[in-house]
């Protein structure tokens, strides 16, 4: 449930409210489910299609041969989730900032057997820190209502991948930058988490690139740690491993499920 005003607009201490609350309360609802993530090498999922096919032969030299698995915690789901029934890999809707691939591979917590047919969805804040579909978003507090830019859902293959085009995420107040996802098994088995970047990253992407740079608030957080989820819900864990291509940005991470719940 989120915090509202008369009006609808979610304030940003609303907004950290029911993020805390949600942290809190994450175990009294679903079953306690692990996910776990892998050392992912670094991919080459480029977002230029001339480069596809070296991306897939670099990331089926990686990907599928990372046996790393590392028990964590869910993340908590956060206030602006919603289903906007759009499969597709580009999820950008053309709005601005550093381009960003996104590889997540889906495995078995059991024996990292890559997982056939998993349902993913991400999304995220863009560069001015707004979430589409809601009230109260950006430093001006602006209504996104009725959009779906950064939201979107692909399939596991049969390799246990989804890849995303997409930018990196901009900061709003109270949290350090990240992706939100979910992996559906079935109607039943569900894993929540957050994807999270390098703090020497983030600030040189925000002090350097339209239109994060562009933004007059100062971010309150500056480094991972400094986030009360990251620092609770085992952050440190579901760091993406993440290179620089002349200006795009290629990332990926493993993730683990466990479907005994």
């Amino acid at each position: 449930m989120k915090a509202q005003g008369k009006d609808g607009h979610v304030s940003v201490a609303a907004r950290v409210k029911v993020m805390r609350k949600h942290g809190k309360d994450k175990e009294t609802g679903l079953t306690r489910r692990q996910a776990l993530t892998g050392a992912a090498a670094t991919l080459g999922f480029g977002l230029a299609t001339g480069r596809s096919l070296l991306a897939q032969e670099r990331l089926a030299a990686t990907l599928p041969g990372a046996k790393v698995c590392i028990l964590t915690p869910e993340a908590v789901q956060g206030p602006f989730y919603f289903d906007p029934n759009l499969v597709r890999a580009d999820i950008t809707e053309a709005r601005r900032g550093a381009p960003l691939a996104l590889t997540l591979q889906v495995a078995s917590v059991k024996d990292c057997a890559r997982l056939k047919g998993a349902r993913v969805d991400l999304w995220h804040a863009d560069g001015q820190g707004m979430y589409s579909g809601y009230r109260g978003q950006g430093d001006d507090g602006i209504s996104t209502r009725g959009e779906t830019f950064l939201r979107g859902t692909q399939f596991t293959g049969a390799d246990g991948q989804v890849r995303f085009a997409t930018i990196y995420p901009g900061w709003y107040p109270g949290r350090t930058p990240h992706i939100h996802f979910k992996v559906l098994l079935d109607a039943t088995s569900l894993v929540t988490g957050q994807l999270y970047f390098p703090n020497d990253l983030s600030a040189r992407i925000y002090a350097g690139v339209a239109p994060y740079n562009d933004r007059k608030a100062k971010r309150d957080i500056v480094r991972n740690e400094e986030d009360f989820i990251f620092e609770d819900q085992g952050g440190a864990d579901t760091l993406v491993n993440v290179t620089e291509e002349g200006g795009s940005y290629l990332a990926s991470l493993v993730i683990g499920v466990d479907r005994a719940g």
